[in-house]
């Protein structure tokens, strides 16, 4: 039984990690730096895959809008994301300090790329036993008010 499953994990393991298309260098543009020999991804410069290139977040939270997003938050997204542990998925607390604002974004808005393409995205769907994030059809405007309420956590 456990083989059944450690020969499923290698599979897609090596299928992710070879990946198809224009992927590598360009998928990770800006998110990668050399150091010596070795050449370190930093989640914190990269902004993911999807319509979001650059948000400005106010120092202060707008907590009319993190209400509104803690709202959508607890209609489709709580089923499978606890807001302070890990669960079938991440837990958003702290989620600003692991990635940017328009990664987090573009994860809620355009899973399924982000999925197929993006590195952290990648690593997280193998992290968490291969369950990928379900697109719920959520809006630009919405998206920005849970990452409002993300940051109240």
């Amino acid at each position: 039984m456990y083989i059944k499953y450690l020969i499923i994990l290698l599979v897609v393991t090596t299928a992710i990690s070879c990946g198809s298309g224009n992927q590598g260098a360009d998928a990770d543009k800006g998110t990668e730096q050399k150091t010596g020999e070795a050449t370190v991804h930093d989640p914190m410069k990269n902004k993911g895959i999807g319509p979001i290139k650059n948000i400005v977040i106010a120092n202060e939270i707008d907590r009319e809008m993190a209400a509104k997003g803690e709202e959508i938050y607890n209609l489709k997204c709580k089923a499978c994301h606890k807001p302070t542990e890990k669960f079938i998925g991440p837990a958003p607390k702290g989620v600003l300090d692991r990635r940017t604002p328009e990664w987090v974004m573009n994860m809620i808005l355009n899973p399924e790329i982000m999925i197929k393409e993006d590195p952290d995205a990648k690593a997280l769907l193998i992290e968490y036993n291969m369950a990928p994030m379900a697109n719920q059809g959520i809006t630009e405007e919405e998206a920005r008010a849970m990452l409002e309420y993300f940051r109240t956590l």
